[in-house]
């Protein structure tokens, strides 16, 4: 049996504002266009990741 098969989905930050401004950086969601182009195809565990980078943007920790 998967052990992800019972797993939640992940929830999207998009926010239905895309505008990419500095960096290659939503000013909306703060993920970059790979991360925007990508979300559809990554697995909970690298979504998890991209909340954490986007964690860190919102608090100005990365650019």
């Amino acid at each position: 049996m998967n052990k992800y098969a019972d797993e939640k989905p992940v929830p999207s930050p998009c926010v239905s504002v895309c505008a990419l401004g500095e960096g290659d950086i939503c000013i909306a969601c703060h993920r970059s266009g790979e991360e925007i182009s990508r979300w559809g195809s990554m697995n909970n565990d690298e979504k998890r990741a991209v909340w954490a980078l986007i964690r860190q943007r919102e608090q100005g920790e990365m650019l």
